[in-house]
């Protein structure tokens, strides 16, 4: 199940879409440790190992979705 994390940067008309293997409350908990003050990069992994670091001053918004089950096949 992966997690859909979007992140608006500042000065960018496009956002950041991240599908990270971690659970909706880890997501959410290291983009709150991020804004809070207790880190100067928000830094995720996707589910192919892939890393994004982001600059916390250039974030405009988070957005967290909940996991969600990949259908496949034509009935999905």
């Amino acid at each position: 199940m992966a997690v859909e994390v979007k992140i608006g940067i500042t000065e960018s008309p496009r956002e950041l879409i991240v599908a990270t293997p971690l659970t909706s409350d880890e997501a959410y908990n290291e983009v709150e440790a991020a804004l809070a003050g207790s880190k100067e990069l928000l830094t995720l992994v996707d589910e192919r190992g892939a890393r994004y670091i982001v600059p916390v001053t250039k974030i405009a918004y988070v957005e967290v979705g909940a996991a969600e089950n990949r259908r496949v096949g034509f009935g999905s």
